[in-house]
């Protein structure tokens, strides 16, 4: 038998957790790492299968690497274009290796890797990260299965990005901070972990402002150093553990975070009947019923994140009254509902994009599976909710972007175990 989160249901989770670094900016920030001509300190880094895989890569491709905890040093000086071809297992594997490509070409001019794998949730092209390349001077060539690219020399150039889009705007900085000139992206991503990656970059002797807001401007410098440097705190990781206080009719301390960065949530929360409660570097959940309910639309930051749209199918599922969703980032994004449904939500989708939730008065435990990172983290919810036992398959999603989770559940009070074979 697989592995699986076997979950005994139907216990109000009470304590305190604390958020560990976010995956999305520490994915930005590693390969940073390889633009700095002296070593680089990263702090705060979560202990996630992707970030592990980031991790092998850099030392595949030259990097020599100390780790202790959550801190890791960089020394990019071995780092070599010619092992490029010795990252193709993890690049494949991983949706944000694409950030070598950007990282690359600021270093050497040149970048070559596979196309980019990670959740199956939408085709999520890289039109857009091939855009800015070329707008800085790269010609770029993608066969079936392979991306690479080359340049002669790197100037600043103006770039639109319609959609607007994290990982291209992320990409987009790496690749213009060593360019000549200045470069300027319009509709950019205002995601924390943007601005985060853009802050270390700068840490670095980057030039760049307007991280945070529709327009970057990125004055190209000669060279990058190394520094230390400490990720940001995890709001998906958060927004889990605050939607699992109010699933649970919970009380939950939510430590080492930036409330700033949860206000889209936690304006939902408290729509529906919950209790929430900001401190300077924490926040407070406390469940209530009934819950009551609510519409969304996932939208880029500061709207609500698409990666708690799923966490939060399972609230509505409870909620007293019909409550919708809205996606509009991903497609493909509403596979979780099929799961739901197994537990004995009254859940459809009415378009490929929107989900109608019919409230229940409770979720009953049986064997279910995570379709996507994200949905796993709802289907941990779901079990932890529900009466009875529920069994949460397919973990290798799970274990990608969450540090602990089943440690940090039981600490609360939940009655879960990861079970192997």
């Amino acid at each position: 038998m697989a592995d699986r989160i076997v979950i005994h249901g139907g216990v109000p989770l009470k304590g305190e957790v604390s958020i560990s670094g976010a995956k999305n900016a520490a994915l930005g920030i590693l390969p940073a790492a390889i633009l700095a001509d002296s070593p680089m300190v990263i702090d705060n880094l979560p202990n996630i299968q992707d970030v592990n895989i980031y991790i092998t890569m850099l030392e595949k491709l030259g990097a020599k690497l100390e780790r202790e905890g959550d801190r890791l040093t960089v020394d990019p000086s071995g780092i070599r274009f010619e092992n490029v071809g010795l990252i193709v297992e993890e690049a494949t594997k991983l949706r944000a290796s694409y950030y070598i490509l950007g990282a690359f070409l600021s270093r050497f001019r040149k970048g070559c890797q596979p196309l980019p794998g990670g959740c199956p949730i939408g085709e999520r092209p890289i039109n857009l990260h091939i855009l800015a390349f070329e707008a800085l001077g790269a010609k770029v060539e993608i066969t079936e299965k392979m991306i690479s690219m080359e340049a002669d020399e790197l100037t600043g150039a103006e770039v639109t990005f319609d959609p607007v889009s994290v990982g291209a705007t992320i990409n987009a900085m790496l690749a213009s901070v060593m360019a000549g000139g200045t470069t300027v992206l319009h509709n950019t991503a205002k995601e924390p972990h943007v601005v985060d990656v853009a802050n270390c970059l700068n840490l670095m002797g980057a030039r760049i402002s307007g991280a945070g807001t529709d327009t970057i401007k990125i004055r190209g410098v000669d060279c990058l150093h190394g520094v230390t440097y400490s990720v940001v705190p995890d709001q998906i990781q958060a927004g889990t553990y605050m939607i699992a206080a109010a699933a649970t009719c919970g009380d939950i301390l939510v430590k080492n975070i930036i409330p700033e960065h949860l206000e889209a949530l936690s304006s939902k929360l408290r729509e529906m009947g919950n209790e929430v409660i900001e401190y300077d570097d924490s926040i407070r959940v406390i469940g209530h019923r009934p819950l009551r309910p609510v519409n969304i639309k996932t939208m880029p930051h500061p709207g609500f994140p698409t990666d708690l749209q799923q966490p939060m199918g399972v609230l509505m599922s409870l909620a007293d009254g019909r409550s919708r969703i809205t996606e509009s980032i991903f497609e493909s994004r509403f596979e979780y509902v099929g799961e739901l449904v197994k537990m004995g939500a009254d859940a459809s989708l009415r378009t490929e994009n929107v989900a109608v939730f019919n409230g229940v008065d409770h979720l009953t435990g049986t064997a279910i599976k995570a379709t996507d990172l994200r949905a796993g983290a709802a289907m941990v919810i779901a079990g932890l909710a529900a009466q009875g036992t529920t069994e949460v398959y397919n973990l290798e999603h799970i274990e990608r972007g969450y540090v602990d989770l089943v440690e940090n559940f039981r600490s609360l009070g939940a009655d879960i175990a990861r079970v192997s074979g």
